[in-house]
């Protein structure tokens, strides 16, 4: 079994399952269609529109701050997720957005990233959102230099600057990566496409020792019930 994470890794993960179609490949983030190719893709969307309700619910200053790396389909799903939440609970809120380029390099430019979060929080924003990557880690420093509040991506974050990081967007990779190696353990292995939502533990938010009197109770029951209503349908 051969797994590649992330969309980069599609080109030859497709050529490679050519070449060998005994051997079971899984692609993380992309679609590849092929007999022995199983592809793991995310809700992003609906995990990112969770935390942008938590961002609304805890902002002072009703305006926010999405910070992408690429600017690609793929994180559109999350600033858009992000934006609807925040919406759902302040209609009037303001989300500025903004990528740090339009090439892989743009997942690792954390100076750039901070330069992004330093000019959203001069216009306002006191709750920024990344899914930049390395990127990201600047808007860490520059919330942590601000007092402001950031809001991680993929792992939980909280911890990566205590009091700062209001949750994280998590994307449970670990669990659909586990239940794919089960399968072929157990000769249940399915090639296609299998798609991970709030449904099936695929996303969420993180809620931890390091958040945990960040966001009011009351915000969290919102949330909640939001993430029923998107479970039900």
């Amino acid at each position: 079994l051969v797994i590649g994470v992330g969309f980069e890794q599609m080109p030859v993960v497709e050529r490679v399952a050519k070449d060998y179609p005994n051997v079971n490949f899984v692609i993380i983030d992309g679609v590849i269609d092929l007999p022995n190719v199983t592809s793991l893709v995310f809700k992003e969307h609906q995990g990112s529109y969770l935390v942008g309700m938590i961002a609304a619910l805890t902002s002072k200053t009703g305006t926010i701050g999405f910070i992408g790396g690429m600017d690609i389909p793929l994180i559109h799903k999350f600033a858009t997720g992000y934006a609807e939440g925040a919406r759902s609970v302040n209609p009037n809120v303001k989300v500025i957005e903004n990528y740090v380029g339009v090439t892989p390099a743009a997942w690792n430019n954390p100076g750039q990233g901070k330069e992004l979060a330093i000019a959203q929080i001069s216009k306002g924003a006191d709750v920024i959102f990344t899914a930049a990557g390395n990127s990201g880690l600047g808007a860490f420093d520059a919330a942590e230099q601000n007092k402001k509040f950031v809001i991680g991506v993929d792992s939980n974050q909280n911890w990566v600057k205590p009091g700062y990081v209001l949750t994280s967007m998590v994307k449970r990779i670990d669990n659909a990566v586990y239940q794919i190696v089960k399968a072929r353990v157990e000769n249940q292995f399915k090639n296609g496409v299998h798609v991970y939502g709030l449904e099936n533990d695929g996303v969420g938010y993180a809620l931890d020792q390091y958040n945990e009197k960040l966001i009011p109770p009351e915000a969290i029951q919102k949330v909640e019930a939001a993430k029923q209503e998107i479970i039900n349908g």
